[in-house]
């Protein structure tokens, strides 16, 4: 009896010591895989040897690179902890089916962030409309995108619903047009009311001259004359040109006294 006692005593032992160390050692590796990956992840974000790569790639790669590391340190830890490596393979090839079934929007996700990179409708630091969202790409991850709107809003995308939608990019090319419209009274001057526009035009160091400016009537609405107007300038200086134009052209019209009519309506009472 004290053989045998001492027998299962000394297999604890053996057992507690194997499995501890054991442990420790998967403790061990799971601690410096996940600095490991933290710090990859910062290197690919911050190292200048890849400043050379686009940043909207930099940013999948980051995404992409975390998921697949995150899965090897999964199945190393289940390895080392001793799950047979057959029976092991057995049950992810059957997860990874059923899982598959599961996810099919997230797989559709992932291919379209693969659509997004290789055929760039928008990168990193652009500001797009679509799906009735706008703002400024932030990230383009493994299955989303996200934008920063202009009230400092961020809203996540699935990158399936992205590619499956039109895409409004305002940061894609260098020059953009400002489409402006301004009514003025029946009486005022046709040609007096282009000078006032165009002068308001031609002293805005931003607004560009060639494309050259136009400035046509367009339209005899009920209660007043429509002028159509359209100012090429640069991407980054759309919003100074719209608001400043909007603002420079009732200041004009005021000085050189050209009325900006309401709405009017004429009634005629037959007796």
């Amino acid at each position: 009896m004290d053989f045998n006692l001492q027998t299962i005593i000394d297999k604890l032992v053996e057992l507690a010591t194997t499995m501890g160390l054991k442990v420790l050692g998967t403790i061990v590796l799971v601690i410096v895989a996940l600095k490991g990956i933290k710090w990859f992840r910062k290197w690919i974000r911050t190292s200048p040897k890849l400043d050379k790569i686009d940043s909207s790639l930099r940013s999948f790669m980051i995404s992409f690179s975390s998921v697949v590391l995150y899965a090897i340190l999964f199945v190393t830890v289940l390895m080392i902890i001793g799950v047979p490596a057959t029976s092991f393979i057995a049950v992810l090839t059957t997860c990874a089916a059923a899982i598959g079934l599961a996810l099919q929007g997230s797989l559709s996700n992932f291919a379209g962030g693969i659509m997004i990179l290789l055929f760039k409708p928008f990168r990193v630091g652009d500001y797009i409309e679509a799906v009735g969202e706008a703002g400024v790409v932030t990230e383009i991850s493994v299955v989303y995108t996200e934008i920063l709107t202009l009230d400092n809003k961020r809203i996540t995308i699935p990158n399936g619903t992205l590619t499956n939608s039109v895409i409004e990019n305002y940061s894609s090319e260098k020059l953009r047009r400002v489409d402006l419209t301004f009514n003025t009274a029946y009486d005022c001057d046709i040609e007096t009311v282009k000078k006032v526009i165009s002068k308001v035009i031609e002293e805005n160091p931003m607004a560009l001259k060639n494309p050259e400016p136009f400035v046509r009537l367009s339209a005899h609405n009920d209660s007043a004359l429509t002028y159509t107007v359209r100012i090429w300038c640069k991407n980054a200086d759309y919003w100074d040109v719209n608001f400043d134009t909007i603002e420079n052209v009732k200041k004009a019209f005021d000085a050189n006294g050209i009325k900006i009519p309401y709405n009017q309506i004429d009634v005629h009472i037959d007796k």
